[in-house]
């Protein structure tokens, strides 16, 4: 795989008649040795740590090109990461924070994650459009589309479902997934009509995840008006492919924005949408999602008072616990998805996810679930629960590591978010 970084001829470089030129030690191993004596310093005297000893060893040896290699290790790691990792202290997370009085925290905590978005706030009208000839109706709900205006920058279709019956009705904000699986995005959770190559390819997704069901469906049938909105690069807004992201989101840098942080403004505003509807109850929204969309629904809920509250099942971790050789997270890519820079200088996943306590809060996790380790989870559930006890509302968040279960949102999982909504809204 080509790293990205080329080496400079020393007959080129400005370096090629210094001082540590002449040195038998080129610069390469030079700066690798560098890096193993820092280590060495923050380890202690004594014998050299195994870091210290590769990163030595092509400079003992005058092995060029291995020493080139010096300083990445496994997973696309710089091989000083423990001290980085040692470095996150998450200052501004509650608990730890000097700001004593929750709510000043939780504004302060918010305007902190707000800048870390690179995207501003955007007020632009939403000027809805519904798809009077589309309009479905189906067993004990109505489908339609909507067309809005989430940002000042394009106007986004969504599915809207509405129970039969007298509202105001509860309603669910979903969010969908990631899963490297982008000819569909709104159309994993809610039953796409009139194209089968999409129903197809829905249904072998809620085959593969959600046993078979179409979760917005089920919603709605339930007494929920359900909002299901595509994210940048899935389904109408795509399909980006899997390589093209890490390219998508770094040409969003250069622009000054950020992807991950255009998907939490546009998040947002859909609650403000979905809440702001005649047929809604406002004071009785929720943000539900699986994986990448568990993600999104307790960020939303952290960002948005449109929100009361959130069921996430399979994305919550402490970070430090993720940043380690293996997980899937260090391969980029679909990472940008939910990378904000610089932010965790200041914030855990947790934290985030606890400025929105006390609201109602669910997190699901399968202990098969490869993607976040054990420890992680660990970790982050008990953040949680400290910040909603302090709350006094330890009640109002309920966390489950389902032992015989992967990365999968099943019918008994939908069933007991279903209920558990019922109860909290």
């Amino acid at each position: 795989m080509n790293s990205g970084i080329e080496p400079t001829p020393l007959s080129k470089s400005p370096l090629s008649k210094s001082p540590l030129s002449r040195s038998p030690l080129g610069r390469r191993s030079f700066v690798a040795g560098a890096g193993a004596a820092a280590l060495l310093g923050a380890a202690g005297a004594g014998a050299p740590t195994a870091h210290a000893a590769r990163a030595t060893a092509p400079a003992a040896q005058g092995a060029g090109p291995a020493a080139q290699l010096a300083g990445i290790v496994e997973g696309n790691l710089p091989d000083f990461h423990p001290l980085l990792k040692d470095e996150l202290r998450f200052p501004l997370a509650w608990g730890t924070s000097p700001v004593r009085d929750f709510r000043a925290w939780r504004r302060a905590a918010r305007a902190k994650v707000e800048e870390h978005l690179l995207v501003d706030r955007d007020h632009t009208p939403y000027e809805p459009v519904f798809g009077e000839s589309d309009r479905v109706e189906a067993d004990g709900y109505t489908r339609e589309s909507v067309t809005l205006s989430l940002t000042r920058y394009e106007r986004v279709r969504g599915s809207l479902l509405t129970p039969h019956g007298t509202g105001p009705f509860p309603a669910v904000l979903l969010l969908h997934d990631h899963g490297a699986k982008f000819d569909i995005g709104k159309e994993k959770l809610v039953r796409p009509r009139d194209d089968d190559a999409r129903l197809a390819s829905a249904q072998a997704w809620a085959d593969r995840y959600f046993s078979g069901r179409f979760v917005g469906d089920e919603l709605a049938r339930r007494g929920y008006v359900v909002l299901a909105l595509d994210a940048l690069g899935w389904g109408d807004r795509g399909p980006v492919t899997y390589e093209q992201q890490q390219a998508l989101a770094s040409n969003f840098f250069n622009l000054g924005s950020s992807l991950a942080g255009l998907m939490a403004r546009e998040d947002a505003r859909a609650a403000g949408f979905l809440a702001g509807l005649d047929r809604v109850d406002r004071r009785r929204v929720a943000a539900v999602g699986f994986s990448m969309g568990a993600f999104r629904a307790w960020q939303t809920a952290a960002l948005s008072d449109d929100v009361a509250a959130a069921a996430s099942v399979c994305w919550m971790t402490g970070l430090k616990e993720v940043m380690v050789p293996g997980n899937n997270i260090l391969r980029g890519q679909s990472s940008y998805c939910m990378l904000h820079p610089g932010l965790a200088r200041h914030l855990d996943f947790p934290d985030v996810a606890s400025i929105a306590a006390p609201k109602p809060s669910l997190f699901f996790h399968g202990a098969q679930d490869t993607l976040f380790p054990a420890e992680g989870v660990r970790v982050a559930h008990e953040k949680l629960h400290a910040v909603w006890r302090s709350r006094h509302a330890g009640e109002h968040l309920h966390t489950k590591v389902w032992p015989e279960l992967g990365h999968v949102f099943t019918a008994p999982q939908q069933d007991e978010v279903f209920t558990w909504l019922d109860a909290v809204l």
